[in-house]
């Protein structure tokens, strides 16, 4: 009889599934020792470190190659699932059975031979592919209830880092505030993605490589919503417990400078500071301004219908506009008054948030409702499931706007009096900026006071200012310097409504 030759196989897959499989140096103490018992004669061995569930295993396949060359006519294994965890493998192992090509298939607890009924074998690899298919299923599920508990099944992105103790994302402490100076400094809109790359980098965020991040990774960056407490898994938005590093209104700004400066325009050509401020009081088209014999001469771009409207020299327009912006400079007898009217209002406005909290609150109430609503109609098959993706996103990124302001009020009820302090304090700014001799510090003025309602026509200057350099000069026409506490403290319910409230 002749003797045959065997090849030991042993594998230990990274997988779940096989933590509690023999060890690889446990399989060879046991597969030799049963060789030594039945007298097998092995020729080699072949050790593999791989997961069997998908073909193409590469120290697999050359023992395969040997044994059809005829080096080999059996195999040495703890269990068929060690040869092959899918049916490709699995159908090339049995083939090669039933043609002789093998001749025996030797495990720890069974013997198979060609002339055996193929059925149990079958059976064995069978199962062992199963358990491969509901490991994933139950992988799936599993990974799908984790983020719809808030918890990203994933690596953390750059700004958070993964707690392996108590299995969540948490906060990099100094990453973290890297992350949002970047948000906060690409919101200015005169960044690019390449800015916000070396910015990273001279920070100590770097790729894998040590080099540089990539532009499309900043942009990833930047477009995640995982930094304010959302997150995308499969497609679908989830609310995540994770601390937010950045708010929402900054990450939305964010995504409107990224549209912006995705579709960037051609440079204009600003030949002279007052470009860009004036529009033709007649026709309405933009100023524009020539040299001609070392002068400056503003005129109309005449671009729509005719226009009658003729040069004029910046010398005459210079003491026009010194002459506006010092009219809708705040007095300085009037700021004291106004801060104090503001701190009235601060302790009123701190009462009436409640209330405007509470209507939030019943508005996120509503938004989680609208959204079990929709997950109704899209389990009852009534909704496509591109329609069902938009829609949740959509009333995800709401219910998240809705909270962020609930939080931002109750830290602050009368935040929107902040804006009014700054704006008094530049308001008093403007007597400096009228008596400036920097034509860009008096077009960054006009801009502040009129927008684009500044017009010329008739080598005068005009405009309608915008709101709250309207109600200063309102107020001026009807107070005196001399009356700004009579004006402040004797009609306070005015005040409040042509400052507070204009904010």
């Amino acid at each position: 009889m002749t003797t045959l030759n065997y090849f030991l196989y042993a594998r230990k897959s990274t997988d779940v599934e096989d933590k509690q499989v023999l060890s690889i140096e446990g399989q060879l103490s046991e597969l030799r020792l049963l060789a030594k018992t039945d007298g097998l004669n092995i020729v080699e061995e072949f050790v593999e470190k791989q997961s069997a569930k998908m073909p193409g295993r590469p120290i697999f396949n050359e023992m395969v190659k040997r044994i059809q060359k005829g080096e080999a006519q059996g195999i040495i294994c703890w269990k068929l699932d060690r040869l092959a965890r899918n049916p490709v493998d699995g159908g090339q192992v049995s083939w090669m059975l039933q043609q002789g090509i093998l001749q025996h298939i030797r495990t720890h607890d069974r013997h198979h031979y060609p002339h055996d009924n193929v059925l149990m074998m079958s059976v064995e690899f069978g199962m062992a592919n199963q358990f491969i298919l509901d490991l994933a299923a139950n992988t799936k599920r599993g990974l799908h209830e984790k983020a719809r508990r808030g918890i990203f099944p994933g690596t953390a992105p750059v700004g958070y880092m993964n707690d392996v103790r108590t299995k969540t994302i948490v906060v990099h402490r100094t990453k973290s505030k890297i992350v949002r100076a970047a948000f906060e400094l690409y919101s200015k809109g005169d960044a690019r993605l390449e800015d916000i790359a070396n910015f990273f980098f001279d920070n100590g965020i770097k790729s894998w490589h040590g080099n540089r991040l990539h532009r499309d990774n900043v942009r990833f960056i930047l477009s995640n919503p995982f930094y304010v407490g959302l997150f995308r898994f499969t497609g679908e938005m989830y609310e995540g417990r994770h601390t937010p590093i950045v708010e929402k209104r900054l990450f939305d700004k964010v995504q409107q400078v990224m549209i912006e400066r995705g579709h960037p325009q051609k440079p204009r050509k600003d030949p002279k500071p007052l470009c860009g401020v004036m529009h033709c009081g007649e026709c309405g088209m933009m100023i524009t301004a020539e040299v001609q014999k070392h002068h400056i001469y503003y005129r109309c771009t005449k671009k729509g219908k005719p226009c009658s409207q003729k040069y004029v020299r910046n010398e005459e327009l210079a003491p026009q506009l010194t002459a506006l912006i010092a009219e809708h400079a705040m007095p300085a007898a009037l700021a004291p008054e106004l801060e104090k009217c503001i701190e009235k209002d601060k302790i009123d406005a701190t009462r009436k948030t409640a209330a405007f909290v509470q209507g939030l609150r019943d508005q996120s109430i509503e938004l989680s409702r609208k959204f079990d609503r929709l997950l109704d109609t899209y389990l009852a098959q009534d909704l496509e499931r591109e329609d069902y993706l938009e829609k949740r996103s959509k009333i995800v990124s709401e219910k998240k706007s809705v909270e962020e302001q609930i939080a931002r009020l109750e830290r602050n009820a009368a935040s929107w009096l902040e804006p009014v302090k700054e704006w008094i304090q530049q308001a008093l700014l403007l007597g400096s900026a009228a008596q400036s001799d920097d034509p860009q510090v008096q077009k960054t003025a006009l801009r502040e006071i009129f927008g684009s309602n500044l017009l010329l026509q008739n080598k005068k200057v005009f405009g309608t200012p915008i709101k709250p350099y309207a109600s200063l000069r309102e107020a001026r026409s009807k107070f005196s310097e001399k009356e700004a506490s009579l004006f402040a403290a004797g009609s306070y319910e005015f005040t409040r409504t042509h400052f507070g409230r204009n904010f």
